[in-house]
């Protein structure tokens, strides 16, 4: 009898045992989504919660990778205490944070302890915190130097912080903690941000809406590379969750179901059919993943595809692309995630996604929608005399995506408003009823903004990232007044025309952005301080005003190293205050800076040297600066730099408007300047 109790408690020890081996050689996230909900209520739970609290830093996030069910020695919880004010590899890669917080919702359903709730309401105050202005957020936050601050849909990372959020602000009861009434305010606000941003990242291929990178670029939004196997492209897998988030949107915006139709095309287009993926044992015992013909294979989707036409695309960590599985080397064809079936379920839910929207739209029109007499002539009245009080309600209303040219028509008056031209509205005309007397104006400025190094590129009064965009007879301020930089009007768009038009503010009044982007300014006025004309744009300034309030520089162009033409000042007038006796032409912002004045009057407070190198001697080699022409008392082409230019008469035959703003555009394009004039 002894010895039956004896092999009795013998086989529940192994039975307990060996459950808690295969506790412990479950993954981590594994523990938190299989358990049943009871399960959180034991010991077990309870223990592996206190690591959780231990692992979490000061600043409300968790590092990624940590095995927290594996049980901790006491020296390691006093390293561990001693490291919550670090903030150092805090992140939302491979889940962590957002699974960290679910662990604790869960338990905290169970349990009430007060710990968990603080700690969870700290991991979300992190998410909240480490956006950026834009909406997207980083891979590490505090930022880490390196391809780690690039707005990261990699891994799921901003489609699982954006459904916490979700969950949150819909009330769903999905997690068991509740913010406050304020905070709840702020995650509405997060979420809007990432939406949006998610919308402006969708990437367009020769002018048609696809899908998203593994990475964008925080500044451009940009495809971006991360590690050297991870190059700029088109990603099958992350694609899939983004838009699965946004069919999860309750009465989705017009550029929301763009988006999604969008995407759903492009996921039919690339699927591959007729080959799995198998691991099989090579000759050397090792297992090796291989590519198997099978036609009856459910699709797959390559994890890289080239941005411009699709082709599936494989790297070894020497970042050279192979067209073939095969070709890479063993340890990443075997260690990472080539392919996947993840727009699998985008493809099974959206048929019925479609139809309810369209029932939806049937049965009950947006609410707050205005009906529009007529859709591409719309008018702006702060009065209440016609369709919209203000701006940005009617650029809002416009038809996204339309080939057809919008006019918003914009009555007199001043209109403070923060204005975004967003980039899936081309073919926008905003025309004000009189320069002098349509006035859009704001006050953002550096350090209001507080986003900090690149807090100058959101002071913007006005945005413009539609292309093809027109603007007339209006004026654009950014009236901070001289206390840094704080820009008036941001262009970040290709072929944007301005005709008739005041751009008015201190340092940093106009910016012009993108590498590929034309833009003409013709018959306007621009006044400044600091640099007031400044960025990467060809730009073709015509019969301009240029204005100096001080005494500082008037251009800063940081034109790519290929391109041709940067700045051009043709038939312009420089003139300045009283107090602007010291103004220079202009100083480069990046080495290969191009800045030309073309047949312009300059007025005495134009410096004799000209131009500036900013402190960079090496410039002098590798920025273009030049004149042709010129009149005035400013204009001392004999005691100019010795490494500027005059242009000779050959060379200035080339700065012809066809020249500037034509080159590299398709046939139907062509003379886009005069089109909208």
């Amino acid at each position: 009898m002894k010895s039956i109790k004896t092999s009795i408690i013998i086989a529940l020890l192994i039975v307990f045992n060996t459950n808690a081996q295969v506790q412990k050689e479950q993954k981590w996230v594994s523990i938190i989504r299989n358990n049943e909900s009871s399960w959180f209520a034991t010991n077990e739970a309870k223990a592996i919660a206190e690591n959780v609290l231990l692992y979490q830093r000061n600043i409300g996030g968790w590092p990624k990778n940590i095995q927290m069910q594996n049980p901790l020695t006491a020296d390691q919880k006093k390293q561990l205490i001693a490291q919550k004010s670090d903030t150092k590899e805090i992140t939302t890669d491979n889940g962590a944070t957002t699974q960290e917080m679910l662990f604790l919702s869960k338990i905290y359903a169970q349990i009430p302890d007060e710990r968990y709730k603080n700690a969870f309401l700290s991991g979300l105050n992190y998410l909240l915190e480490a956006q950026y202005e834009n909406g997207g957020w980083p891979q590490f936050y505090p930022l880490k130097k390196g391809y780690y601050t690039h707005i990261t849909y990699n891994d799921d990372s901003m489609a699982n912080i954006l459904n916490i959020l979700k969950q949150i602000i819909d009330k769903t009861g999905y997690y068991s903690i509740t913010p406050d009434d304020a905070t709840i305010k702020k995650t509405q606000i997060a979420f809007n941000k990432g939406i949006d941003c998610i919308l402006k990242t969708q990437y367009k291929q020769n002018g048609v809406l696809t899908a998203w990178c593994a990475q964008h670029d925080e500044i451009t939004l940009l495809p971006a590379n991360a590690r050297a196997f991870e190059l700029a492209s088109l990603s099958g897998q992350e694609s899939a969750k983004i838009v699965l988030l946004l069919m999860s949107l309750k009465n989705p915006s017009t550029e929301v179901i763009t988006a999604v139709n969008s995407a759903v095309v492009w996921f039919e287009k690339t699927k591959i059919t007729g080959i799995k993926i198998e691991s099989v044992i090579g000759e050397d015992g090792k297992p090796n993943r291989v590519v198997v013909k099978d036609s009856n294979a459910e699709p797959l989707w390559a994890r890289f595809m080239e941005l411009n036409d699709n082709t599936p695309f494989f790297c070894d960590r020497d970042g050279i692309k192979k067209a073939t599985l095969a070709e890479i080397g063993y340890e990443r064809r075997n260690g990472y995630a080539w392919y996947t079936n993840g727009p699998k379920e985008v493809l099974k839910k959206y048929e019925d996604w479609k139809k309810k929207i369209e029932s939806e739209t049937v049965a009950s029109p947006k609410k707050n929608q205005v009906t529009l007499k007529d859709e591409f002539n719309i008018v702006v009245d702060q009065k209440g005399n016609g369709d919209f009080k203000t701006i940005q309600e009617a650029i809002n209303a416009a038809k996204a995506y339309t080939s057809k040219r919008i006019n918003i028509f914009i009555k007199d008056g001043t209109y403070y408003e923060k204005v975004k031209i967003h980039a899936w509205n081309p073919n926008i005309s905003l025309i004000g009823e009189s320069r002098e007397k349509t006035i859009i104006t704001y006050d953002d400025n550096f350090n209001k903004i507080a986003l900090g190094r690149n807090s100058t590129f959101y002071t913007y009064t006005v945005l413009v990232e539609g292309d093809d965009f027109f603007c007339k007879n209006l004026t654009i301020k950014n009236t901070s007044g001289p206390i840094g930089q704080a820009v008036a009007l941001n262009v970040n768009a290709n072929r944007a025309l301005f005709t008739n038009c005041a751009f008015l503010g201190h340092q940093d009044t106009l910016y012009t952005s993108g590498e590929a982007s034309k833009n003409y300014f013709k018959d306007c006025y621009i006044e400044g301080t600091t640099d007031f004309i400044f960025g990467d744009a060809t730009v073709l300034f015509e019969n301009c005003v240029i204005n100096s309030k001080s005494d500082s520089y008037i251009t800063a162009a940081s034109t790519p190293k290929d391109n041709t033409y940067g700045y051009v000042f043709k038939n312009c007038k420089l003139t300045a205050d009283a107090n602007a006796t010291k103004v220079y032409l202009g100083r480069p912002w990046r080495p290969y800076a191009k800045t030309v004045f073309i047949n312009c009057e300059m007025g005495k407070q134009i410096l004799a040297e000209g131009w500036s190198v900013w402190s960079k001697s090496d410039t002098e080699m590798s920025s273009f600066y030049a004149e042709y022409k010129c009149t005035g008392e400013g204009f001392q082409p004999k005691t100019r730099v010795n490494w500027s230019h005059q242009l000779t008469d050959a060379e200035a035959k080339n700065y012809t408007i066809e020249n500037i703003l034509d080159s590299n555009v398709t046939s139907s394009t062509k003379q886009w300047y005069l089109k909208s004039m």
